[in-house]
């Protein structure tokens, strides 16, 4: 195909699904959503592999929608009509837990397939236990929404459309959150078809084929340009409760076949808390943290990702097994770059960053109004610092490797009863070093209200800060506070009038030695 050709097909394809996640983030009610971007969106071929990503949303979402729509593709071939859009949250199929929805939009042009677009984003609500990670199985943790059509030929799913409804604390909330999801999908699919009618193209797969082999050939000559060997890379930290930690990476790099495997062998079983992380997850951020080193420039597609293989025990803390709990899998799930960056900083000093504070904290409120009206927060979060670079300091109150901003305060206070009476950055906390880590934050709030109400919240490195690099220092390790106390809690928490919560998260690591 010629190159000023494809290179204007490939700015429309990027520029329709980009302006989907748009009008999604624009919709959606979900504050997580609408004001942190924790969505992704991607442009499918006919036969599921994904084309082109939006130039927005969080590497856990993307790449785990890469996988998700492939299977759905394989699920779903030959049963799909104009008007079907198709459903799941399956953690081991999709995002990891129960929270992030994928909504699949198949592509009709004159009754014929010609691909799909597709968007996964967490929800507000989805039953069950909430965001934290004290429950004892994944059935405790929600509902679960096998592969489904939502909408069969353009009529909703009755039927799961009540079971969902009838399931889940905020249904307003959850479906204006699908319907953002649907309608955006369904603009997107008229886009592609009108680039097809404009450029003359029957469909998009002799495109998709181009686009989807460039990308492979580009990553497989990054990799032919590194030397051939294994490098080894391990990351401890704590998680709620005090447990530590172990991930441990063995980078295999093969520059004769242009393939780099990572191998998670002799890290940690899996929790008896909700932290436990999905296959598609620990592949998501591994390859983010290859290709983020490697060959950022390069689109991140279904070519681009084929040349790095992910392995890890069944049963291991980044392999998680049925029934496991997995709500919480970000705790755990947004680590797995650290042991990798560390093997890598063998192979390409000059490209990798020392350790940061890691998974954001999240938290989830429930109560009631003063009015004695009952409300579920979003989840909001908050960071810590970012490790440091070669030859720059790590940036402060960053979400690293997520990528995710912290919803507003004040949209917080307006959606619910909250009052946040601090927030800045906690200076000083970033790992000393020839470049230092980024500062972590203080987070401060209480709730207006006169009765008790549930705090959510999941901590980590409250015990551990993030390594430093080269000689670099480490960070400082995190607080979380009620009432002026100490806390390790990844469970659901009883909390008074008047309580005062205070998050102080970790800094970042330090590079080179002073």
């Amino acid at each position: 195909m010629d190159g000023i050709e494809l290179e204007i097909l490939w700015s429309n394809l990027i520029g329709i699904v980009s302006e989907q996640a748009k009008a999604l983030q624009r919709i959606a009610f979900s504050p997580i959503v609408r004001e942190a971007g924790d969505l992704a969106s991607g442009l499918f071929d006919a036969r599921g592999r994904m084309v082109a990503q939006a130039n927005t949303g969080t590497p856990g979402h993307i790449n785990s929608l890469a996988a998700a729509g492939l299977r759905l593709a394989e699920i779903f071939h030959n049963r799909l009509v104009p008007g079907d859009i198709v459903i799941t949250n399956d953690p081991w199929m999709s995002a990891g837990h129960f929270f992030d929805i994928t909504v699949l939009c198949p592509i009709f042009w004159d009754e014929r397939l010609i691909g799909y677009i597709g968007s996964t984003i967490h929800h507000t609500d989805i039953g069950g236990y909430g965001i934290g990670a004290g429950a004892r199985d994944v059935h405790e943790e929600g509902l679960w929404i096998p592969p489904l059509k939502l909408y069969e030929a353009g009529e909703p799913n009755q039927t799961l459309h009540d079971i969902i409804r009838s399931n889940v604390r905020t249904p307003d909330h959850v479906f204006g959150d699908l319907a953002a999801q649907v309608s955006s999908g369904r603009a997107g699919g008229e886009r592609l078809i009108a680039l097809c009618k404009r450029q003359g193209l029957a469909d998009i797969e002799a495109l998709a084929d181009e686009i989807i082999g460039r990308s492979e050939a580009a990553t497989r000559k990054a990799i032919r340009t590194l030397p051939s060997g294994t490098w080894r890379g391990e990351s401890r930290f704590d998680v709620p409760g005090g447990d530590i930690i172990t991930l441990k990476a063995a980078v295999t790099i093969d520059a004769d076949a242009g393939e780099i495997t990572i191998d998670f062998d002799g890290s940690s079983g899996a929790s008896p808390m909700g932290i436990n992380v999905v296959m598609n997850y620990t592949h998501a951020y591994s390859t983010f943290a290859v290709r983020s080193c490697l060959n950022p420039e390069q689109p991140n597609n279904h070519g681009s990702l084929a040349p790095i293989k992910v392995k890890a025990p069944k049963g291991s803390i980044v392999n998680a097994q049925y029934p496991v709990s997995v709500n919480a899998r970000h705790v755990v799930g947004m680590f797995v770059p650290m042991p990798i960056l560390k093997a890598l900083h063998q192979v390409i000093p000059d490209r990798v960053l020392a350790e940061g504070s890691g998974a954001v904290w999240t938290v989830q409120i429930q109560g009631k109004r003063e009015t004695g009206e009952a409300f579920t927060s979003s989840m909001f979060n908050y960071s810590g610092g970012m490790g440091a670079r070669l030859t720059k300091p790590g940036p402060s109150a960053t979400c690293y490797p997520t990528g995710v901003a912290a919803v507003p305060v004040e949209i917080l206070e307006a959606a619910m009863p909250i009052v946040f009476d601090r927030r800045e950055l906690r200076l000083g906390s970033g790992g000393k070093g020839r470049t230092p880590g980024g500062d972590g934050q203080v987070i401060g709030f209480h709730m207006r209200t006169s009765e008790p109400w549930l705090l959510n919240a999941v901590p980590s490195r409250l015990d551990r800060g993030p390594d430093g690099l080269d000689g670099g220092a480490a960070g400082a390790p995190g607080r979380f506070l009620v009432n002026g106390k100490p806390m390790s809690e990844g469970k659901k928490m009883m909390m008074q009038p008047g309580d005062v919560v205070v998050l102080e998260t970790p800094g970042g690591g330090g590079y080179g030695a002073l």
